[in-house]
Formats: structure tokens, C-alpha cells, sequence
């Protein structure tokens, strides 16, 4: 997987500030290039942090789009809504002029609110200029499951769908997710993972040893049009 490049730090601040670093380097190149940025994040508690460094870096945060990689079926008045953490920790301070573009919609499902949603993916200007993925233990990265109901389609990089439902036994809520071929249309494709546990995970992926051979996170590390840089700390 001469694809994958790991940058290692001490501690997750130092980690935070050095990515935050780089995403916003990248969105001043689109801002500079294109006249606007766009960017994509994860949820979960990791890359909160990353959050509050970038949303004070120095850039026109009013020519930024922000959407996330996929989104629990919540509303922003849950605690679990990934729209909820961005909104409180990165679109905060010089940030706060950002555009944000949520995933969920005021439906009762995400089959119900998918042609919402799509709507407002297609207003997207692709390419992202940068996305950030997270890992979970069970080797899932935006909503792509192990077991998933719409796993395989999620991940055919052959689809022109951008967006999906998902539901999985470790997913909780339903969600809504960006496929696999939708978010590698990136200048840059970031996986932030911190812990022991998950460097192991990730080893063992990349190797393909055990179960981890088939964790969906290996198709991203796999595939070879956007490189993958792994951003990680004890």
C-alpha cells in the first residue's frame, strides 16, 4: 500500500495543530485557485481538537463550504448529531463564516429525506479540497459497516452515486453517508485515528491479518486515485 503515509506525533494537540495546518492550507489553495473551499469532516469525539485549531486559522472562511463524511439519522438537538459537534467546535471564532451543508434532513428516515439530501450534494462543487476520516474499532470509516445493508454499493468505486442510507448492528441510529467514489473526488484524503488499539487495527488492516482483512476502512487504504495520509498519536 505505497499509497498510505503515516505522520506520527506526541500527544493529540500536537497532532490537532499540525492538521489543522494542513486543511487549511488546502482550503486557502481552492479559495486562491477556485474562488472558494470546500471540506469534509467526521464526527466522533476524535477529531475535536482538530476542531477548535481550525477554526482559528486565517483564511476567508466566508468562500468555505463544510459538510461532514456521513451523519447519524438525528436531529442538532441530539447529543450524537455530528452536525451538532462541527457547529459547536469548528464553525466557531474566524470559522463561523463558513457555509455549512448538513446530511440529515427533517424526515423520519434517511430513505424518506435521501432526495433532499441529494440536492444539496449536487449544489456541491466537487472536488472536496479536503477530507478527514476517522476509524472506528470495528474498522468502519464514515458509515461504511462491517455488514452494512448497503456496504458493497457504498463502496463500488464503478458508482455514481454520491450519498446512501446505511444501517448496521454497530451503527446505532440509521445513518447517511457519502459512498467510497464520492469522497475520493479530493485534492487531499486524511484518515486521523489516535490509541494503541487503533495503530494496531490499522497495521493489521493494511496487512490484511485476521478479520481485518475485510474491515471496510481497507478499501480506502487500498485504492489507488487519492493518496492516504494517516495523521496519528498515542
Amino acid at each position: 500500500m505505497l499509497n498510505v503515509t503515516t505522520h506520527s506525533f506526541t500527544d493529540a494537540l500536537a497532532l490537532a495543530q499540525a492538521l489543522a495546518d494542513r486543511i487549511a492550507e488546502h482550503l486557502r489553495a481552492g479559495i486562491a485557485e477556485r474562488g472558494a473551499a470546500l471540506l469534509a469532516v467526521s464526527g466522533g469525539s476524535t477529531p475535536k481538537h482538530v476542531f477548535e485549531r481550525l477554526s482559528r486559522q486565517s483564511l476567508d472562511w466566508s468562500k468555505v463550504q463544510v459538510s461532514l463524511v456521513d451523519e447519524r439519522w438525528v436531529p442538532e438537538s441530539n447529543e450524537r448529531s455530528n452536525a451538532r459537534l462541527v457547529k459547536s467546535l469548528l464553525l466557531q471564532h474566524a470559522a463561523s463564516e463558513a457555509q455549512f451543508v448538513p446530511l440529515y434532513a427533517d424526515t423520519a428516515t434517511p430513505e424518506a429525506g435521501l432526495a433532499i439530501v441529494k440536492t444539496r450534494i449536487a449544489a456541491l462543487a466537487l472536488p472536496f479540497d479536503a477530507v478527514i476520516l476517522g476509524m472506528g474499532n470495528d474498522g468502519h470509516t464514515a458509515s461504511f459497516f462491517p455488514a452494512g445493508d448497503r456496504l458493497d454499493e457504498a463502496l463500488d468505486l464503478h458508482s455514481s452515486v454520491r450519498v446512501l442510507p446505511m444501517r448496521a448492528h454497530g451503527a446505532g441510529e440509521p445513518r447517511i453517508t457519502f459512498t467510497l467514489p464520492a469522497l475520493l473526488q479530493t485534492h487531499a484524503l486524511y484518515l486521523h485515528i489516535e490509541g494503541e488499539a487503533k495503530r494496531d487495527l490499522l497495521a493489521n488492516t493494511r496487512l490484511g491479518i485476521g478479520e481485518a482483512r475485510n474491515y471496510p476502512v481497507r478499501a480506502v487504504l487500498e485504492q489507488s486515485r487519492v493518496p492516504v495520509s494517516v495523521y496519528w498519536c498515542p
